[in-house]
C-alpha cells in the first residue's frame, strides 16, 4: 500500500525545528512531547522522526533500528512520566488513531501516552 505522507503536517514542523514542542524525551528515531491540550495529567506524545502516516505504514517500511528505538521511547516515557505500573504508577493507556474512522487528526504516526488518572472504559458504545 502506498501513504501519502504531507510533509507540512504539525509534527513535521515540530521534527524541523519549525515549531516549538514541550521535549520529554529524545533519541535517534523518536521524539517525544507534552501534548498541547491535555486529557489527563501525563498526556504525552510519541513520534517517529521519520515520515510515517500511521502504524501499519511504520509497520511496513520502518527499519528495525527505529521500530525498537520507538517501542523502547514509549517505555521510557510512562517510566519517566511517572505511571507506568512497574515503576510504582497506577498504569496507562496507549492510544493510535489512523485514517478517518480512528479520527486520525495529524496525518503523521503518534502514539499518546495518557494516564495519572483513573481512564474510564475504552469505547462506548454509538450504535449496533
Amino acid at each position: 500500500m502506498t501513504y501519502i505522507y504531507d510533509d507540512q503536517n504539525v509534527f513535521a514542523r515540530i521534527l524541523r525545528g519549525e515549531l516549538p514542542c514541550r521535549k520529554v524525551h529524545e533519541s535517534e528515531h523518536s521524539l517525544a512531547f507534552e501534548d498541547i491540550a491535555p486529557i489527563a495529567p501525563c498526556h504525552v506524545l510519541v513520534i517517529p522522526k521519520g515520515a510515517y502516516v500511521c502504524f501499519d505504514d511504520f509497520a511496513d517500511n520502518a527499519s528495525t533500528e527505529e521500530i525498537a528505538d520507538f517501542v523502547k521511547a514509549i517505555g521510557e516515557v510512562s517510566r519517566k512520566a511517572g505511571v507506568a505500573p512497574g515503576t510504582g504508577g497506577n498504569g496507562y493507556r496507549l492510544i493510535s488513531n489512523a485514517g478517518p474512522d480512528g479520527v486520525q487528526v495529524v496525518p503523521h504516526l503518534h502514539v499518546h501516552i495518557v494516564g495519572g488518572r483513573p481512564l474510564g472504559p475504552m469505547l462506548s458504545r454509538t450504535g449496533s
